[in-house]
C-alpha cells in the first residue's frame, strides 16, 4: 500500500495534498451556503479568515506528521514538514501583504 512506504516523494506529495482537503473540508462544514470560488475569496482577503482557515487546513498535515513520525517513517515525515513549512510561510505571506488588513 502506498501510505506504507517511507519516501521523501511521498511525502512532499502528501503535504501538498493535506492543506488542500483540509481547506475543502473546513468549507464544506463552516462554508456550505458559499460558491467555493467565493469561499476562496473570502479566505484570501480577510486576515482573520486567513489565520483561522488556514491554521486548519494545516492540521492535516499536522496528523498526517503525527501518523509517520509514530510509524518510523521518518523520510515521509519529513517530505510533510517541509511542505507544511512553505504553507505555513505562505500563509505568513499572505497575511502580511494583504491589502485589507
Amino acid at each position: 500500500m502506498i501510505f506504507k512506504k517511507d519516501n521523501l516523494r511521498l511525502g512532499l506529495i502528501l503535504g501538498l495534498i493535506g492543506p488542500l482537503l483540509g481547506l475543502v473540508i473546513v468549507y464544506y462544514i463552516k462554508f456550505p451556503s458559499y460558491k467555493f470560488k467565493d469561499f476562496l475569496d473570502y479566505f484570501m482577503h480577510d486576515n482573520r479568515m486567513i489565520t483561522s482557515i488556514g491554521s486548519l487546513s494545516l492540521l492535516a498535515n499536522v496528523i498526517l506528521f503525527t501518523v509517520y513520525v509514530n510509524t518510523q517513517r521518518d523520510n515521509t515525515a519529513k517530505g510533510i514538514f517541509v511542505i507544511t513549512l512553505f504553507y505555513g510561510i505562505g500563509i505568513l505571506l499572505l497575511k502580511l501583504f494583504n491589502p485589507a488588513h
